[in-house]
């Protein structure tokens, strides 16, 4: 066999070594098949905001539990996850402080919710059964929060829950992820600043003079 014949065909050291790499990669994609930039992302913020909320959700489940809150402290919802499979969604029964919200993140670590992502819907949810739809929604983990939740108050006419899902679907990542992050932190400070500025104008505009000087001469 002539030298270029036989360039076309790689070395014994070099086959085994393409095999044995091939194998390794099997093996890393059976055991880790979640090693994606978003997910790491999950899997960091998720259990540090995760170990800094967990006091205050066990203190606020003793609370409602010794309240004998009805339904009980959790409340816990089948929702449909990656992969079309359905789990419990465990939720505390309340919106202080959005514990809510908080207590979900154990879903986060454990890989049935993501930070950012739609929103989980309940199995036979019609939204999930449209043209399209299916497939997305399949491919994706649902989120704690996300890009139709951020922008649910803008009331702009495309700012439809449906498309929003859909745009994040198309354009998702590490970045998209950290923006919507952001603007999730910062609509409720921005809410609280609002009610402040009105509870401060209120209190200005009132009189607060003894009636005796509020004669005008």
């Amino acid at each position: 066999m002539s030298g270029t014949a036989r360039g076309h065909f790689p070395s014994r050291p070099a086959a085994h070594l393409a095999g044995l790499t091939d194998r390794v990669r099997r093996l890393a994609d059976r055991a880790l098949p979640r090693t994606t930039a978003e997910r790491a992302l999950d899997l960091v913020l998720g259990a540090t905001l995760l170990a800094l909320t967990c006091p205050a959700v066990a203190v606020a489940a003793l609370v409602l539990t010794a309240r004998r809150t009805p339904g009980g402290a959790w409340d816990r919802r089948p929702r449909t996850g990656l992969d079309g499979r359905v789990f419990e969604l465990r939720t505390l029964r309340t919106r202080r402080l959005r514990l809510d919200l908080f207590s979900r993140l154990p879903h986060v670590v454990h890989g049935d919710l993501a930070l950012v992502g739609p929103a989980p819907l309940p199995p036979g949810d019609p939204r999930a059964t449209g043209p399209g739809a299916r497939r997305w929604r399949q491919e994706l983990r649902p989120g704690l929060t996300g890009l139709a939740q951020v922008r649910a108050r803008s009331g702009m006419p495309w700012d439809d829950p449906a498309l929003l899902d859909q745009h994040y679907a198309e354009h998702h990542g590490v970045v998209l992820d950290l923006a919507i992050l952001a603007e999730a932190a910062r609509n409720p400070l921005r809410e609280r600043l609002r009610k402040a500025r009105r509870t401060k104008a209120h209190l200005s505009d009132a009189d607060h003079r003894p009636p005796a000087c509020r004669r005008v001469d």
